[in-house]
């Protein structure tokens, strides 16, 4: 029996349900007995399908996404559709439309985005796992800043059916969790894994311009010496936050023309606008880097057995802050190979918000990813739920 009065009550302060399924009950298979939320630009049969959009909140989905199938399938209760990011465009998650998600660890700061309420959900306890969406990283910069674990499968191993997209190119579901069981749980369930054995010791990138804090520096350490053997440095030939915009070109301009006509926030549209307003020559450039990108990143991985990163240059910050635009250097790297990518939490701030650290792998290798994630995290013992409860 699900208590949906006490969920009501515990989710008022994070914001991170829009709405909660009252009719949702367990099944039979290898997840009875988990509750799972969805984020709102998945379809759940039945309910809201707003993505974040104002002018989506009235919208009710037909039927099921197919990954949401496959969860009901396995005997999970959907229990309620997520808060997020207004059309999945941004690291913060304050909605103009659906209030603002607040961060379990610390109200008055972001849980990440553009899943904040997947994050949020599960930091506090509100389900055992949650569906997110990762264009550049969207999955990842939650779990790091909610303390969280997180996983974005490879591009071509999830089915995108049932998702209002952000950009089909970079689009993977991924789910959350508070332990990395669950989440290898769910991730079997909805996308495909492969059991070939990650061949290396890792590599890490130099940093390329991408400025971190401190405190995620110092994490960030701890997280490399905790594997067997120190990772080779290594380095892309674009800076990483030339990578990253052209990354949000490409998606400016796929979201723009998929919600054209669609009304939104001035500050959507803004970010809408950036895309088409690109030259040709200029696109072309951006297209360019995407492709190297790409093409680096699966020849280290390749060579390397995987890459350890930060997960995001930047502690969690208040919403009162404006997002700081690095957020997604090291993440979107992931999308732009279609690699699968985990986020584990690797530390903590001196006043107590969580940092996390990143593992991609080969497609193919999923099982031995998750295998080196849980052999990190038993080294770094990072993971600690909201002091202030929720």
């Amino acid at each position: 029996m699900i208590d949906f009065d006490a969920l009501e009550q515990a989710n008022a302060p994070v914001n991170a349900f829009s709405d909660f399924d009252r009719s949702a009950t367990f099944g039979e298979g290898p997840l009875a007995g988990m509750t799972i939320g969805v984020k709102a630009n998945i379809a759940v049969a039945g309910m809201p399908w707003h993505a974040g959009l104002a002018a989506f909140k009235n919208r009710l989905a037909e039927r099921d996404a197919d990954t949401v199938a496959l969860l009901r399938q396995a005997g999970a209760a959907i229990i309620g559709v997520l808060n997020m990011e207004e059309g999945a465009l941004g690291a913060k998650s304050n909605n103009p439309h659906f209030g603002p998600v607040q961060n379990p660890h610390r109200l008055g700061y972001s849980p990440g985005g553009s899943s904040g309420g997947s994050g949020a959900a599960v930091a506090a306890g509100l389900c055992d796992a949650a569906l997110g969406t990762d264009t550049m990283g969207s999955v990842r910069i939650p779990a790091s800043h909610c303390g969280v674990y997180g996983f974005k499968p490879a591009t071509a191993s999830v089915s995108q059916e049932g998702l209002e997209p952000a950009d089909l190119s970079l689009d993977a579901i991924g789910p959350l969790a508070r332990d990395l069981d669950v989440l290898e749980e769910v991730a079997r369930v909805i996308s495909d894994f492969g059991d070939d054995p990650l061949e290396g010791t890792g590599a890490t990138l130099d940093r390329h311009g991408v400025d971190l804090h401190p405190e995620v520096a110092r994490s960030f350490a701890a997280a490399r010496a905790a594997l067997p053997v120190p990772p080779a440095s290594v380095a892309l030939t674009h800076p990483q936050s030339r990578i990253r915009f052209a990354g949000f070109i490409g998606v400016s301009r796929a979201m723009a023309a998929h919600l054209r006509g669609v009304a939104t926030s001035d500050k959507l549209a803004k970010l809408l606008g950036y895309g088409p307003r690109r030259s040709l020559a200029d696109w072309a450039e951006d297209r360019a880097i995407l492709a190297r990108t790409r093409a680096e990143v699966l020849a280290l991985v390749a060579e390397h057995g995987f890459l350890i990163l930060p997960t995001v240059p930047n502690p969690p910050f208040p919403h009162s802050d404006p997002e700081p635009p690095a957020q997604a250097d090291f993440t979107c790297l992931a999308n732009i190979a279609g690699l699968p990518a985990i986020s584990i939490p690797a530390g903590w701030t001196a006043d107590g918000l969580p940092i996390g650290v990143q593992l991609v792998g080969n497609a193919g290798a999923e099982s031995s990813l998750f295998a080196l994630a849980r052999q990190l995290d038993e080294n770094l013992r990072a993971y600690r739920p909201p002091s202030q409860g929720a």
